[in-house]
């Protein structure tokens, strides 16, 4: 099968939606199709790289969000290119520039036009104008006259379903957990990696170190974790927090830390390359994470994946993932936050905990979720075949009258 993933955006860019679509289109490769990325130009990407099936369009940064691009131009080459390379399935993964290419090519090549919906816009509305112009009920509206034409929809989670559904959205939708590529954690390092990455850092062996890695946006609400710190220092004072990852808000955490005298106990890294991640899961002790804006957690997933616990704010999407205390412990209350991570601290990892993570980890393989998403294609190309076949019908219909 030809597949083209339509997409804002896509390495060197980092998020989950990168990092997802990557998944994706490595495991559908991996399965035997050929799979085409349709993205945005980016400073630290080169043009195109056709041989691996990259194509870009010239884009500028998005208002109010400039790590995020806006194709300006390419609608007759999309389409040239896509013709060009027989694609059977658009698959949409953003609602902007080039979901509206991808929406244009499925149309005029007569293929069917399916979208995984990865967004929580409602979370989103500060970053246009401070949330003045845009509100929930526009961005209701708004998706659902996107999705009018499109043939079916993937939600990453129940919480997305319940969303769409609440919007109005009526093309099948089906709901895919997005998947990890279990092969990039499965290799353990071994003790003396980990307590080289520790040194690294300026850790002992034995620190209990809280990991939060992911994008550092005011959403997130990093600076909760910041601010539980003291509390947890209280009962476990050699206990550190690594921040992975980089964003608008990091000048404002940074002077956080320093206001409450936590600069010896909170570290921030940056951005780490992609294939050293699963190191930073296995030298820390549990993840925490404050955001109440996850769609798809692939922090939560992926840390599982590395074989650590989670403490994670309460919401649908953890209240489906959080079955057992070996998966992690959710929370509301600053309070349950550092009893959770006390907990963790405190109970080192048993052997059968560590096999009910694995367990939980099946359903949401690479593996697995590209082949639920391949058989949607499949589905959606028999719903598209009817939908011609009706419009063919209906023109005979007309022209015989």
């Amino acid at each position: 099968m030809n597949i083209g993933l339509f997409t804002d955006t896509y390495f060197p860019q980092v998020s989950g939606v990168a990092t997802s679509i990557k998944t994706l289109r490595d495991e559908l490769i991996a399965q035997g199709h050929h799979v085409y990325i349709f993205t945005t130009t980016d400073p630290h990407a080169k043009h195109d790289d056709v041989d691996n099936g990259i194509y870009r369009f010239k884009s500028i940064p998005f208002v109010s969000f400039t790590e995020r691009r806006i194709a300006l131009t390419g609608w007759v080459r999309v389409l040239r290119i896509a013709k060009k390379l027989k694609l059977d399935i658009v698959h949409n993964q953003t609602e902007f520039s080039l979901g509206l290419m991808g929406k244009e090519v499925a149309h005029s090549l007569g293929i069917p036009c399916i979208h995984t919906y990865h967004t929580m816009y409602n979370d989103y509305l500060h970053y246009i104008a401070n949330g003045r112009i845009l509100k929930p009920k526009d961005v209701a509206t708004l998706v659902r006259l996107y999705m009018k034409s499109i043939t079916g929809v993937i939600a990453p989670s129940e919480r997305v379903l319940d969303t769409l559904l609440d919007y109005g959205v009526t093309a099948p939708i089906r709901v895919i957990p997005t998947g990890v590529d279990l092969r990039i954690y499965s290799p353990k390092a071994s003790p003396a990696q980990l307590l080289v990455l520790r040194k690294k850092l300026g850790y002992a062996a034995d620190t209990p170190v809280l990991l939060s890695l992911s994008r550092l946006a005011y959403e997130k609400n990093i600076h909760a974790v910041i601010e539980a710190m003291p509390d947890i220092l209280a009962k476990r004072p050699q206990a550190r927090l690594l921040i992975v990852g980089d964003g608008p808000a990091r000048p404002t955490l940074e002077r956080q830390v320093k206001e409450m005298g936590l600069s010896d106990v909170v570290q921030f890294t940056g951005v780490i390359p992609n294939e050293d991640v699963h190191s930073y899961y296995q030298m820390a002790d549990v993840l925490v994470s404050a955001s109440d804006t996850e769609t798809q957690g692939l922090t939560y997933i992926e840390a599982l994946a590395s074989d650590l616990p989670i403490v994670v704010m309460r919401s649908p999407y953890t209240d489906e993932l959080i079955d057992s205390p070996a998966i992690g412990r959710s929370f509301q209350k600053r309070a349950d936050l550092v009893a959770g991570v006390l907990y963790y601290l405190d109970h080192p990892s048993t052997t059968e905990e560590a096999a009910q993570r694995q367990a939980k980890l099946k359903d949401i393989s690479a593996e697995v979720f590209a082949k639920r998403v391949v058989k949607f294609y499949h589905e959606c190309q028999e719903i598209k075949s009817e939908q011609l076949a009706n419009q063919s019908h209906g023109l005979f219909h007309r022209s015989n009258n």
